[in-house]
C-alpha cells in the first residue's frame, strides 16, 4: 500500500504537513499556556517526526515514480530525442 505513488502523494503533500502544523500549533500553545517542557516536546519530537515523515514520503513517491517509467520505458535507445554534441 505504501509503494503507491498516489499513497505517497497523499501522505507527503497533504497528511503529514497538516498533521505537523497541527501539532506545532498545539506545542505552541502548550508553551503559551504554561506547560514549557511538554510543549517544548510536542514542538520539537512530533511536529519534526511528521516533518521528516513528509519528506520520507516524498522521496519514496520519487523513486516509485521512477520505478514505473522505467519498466514503462521500451529497452532500446532510452533518450532518441538526445542529440550528441561534437563540440
Amino acid at each position: 500500500m505504501l509503494k503507491k505513488p498516489e499513497t505517497l502523494f497523499v501522505l507527503g503533500y497533504m497528511l503529514l504537513p497538516l498533521l505537523a502544523l497541527l501539532s506545532a500549533i498545539v506545542g505552541f500553545t502548550m508553551i503559551l499556556g504554561g506547560n514549557k517542557i511538554a510543549g517544548a516536546i510536542v514542538l520539537v519530537v512530533v511536529t519534526q517526526a511528521f516533518a521528516f515523515g513528509a519528506f520520507f514520503a516524498l522521496r519514496a513517491r520519487k523513486a516509485a515514480v521512477l520505478e514505473q517509467s522505467d519498466r514503462s520505458q521500451p529497452l532500446g535507445n532510452p533518450r532518441p530525442h538526445t542529440k550528441q554534441f561534437d563540440g
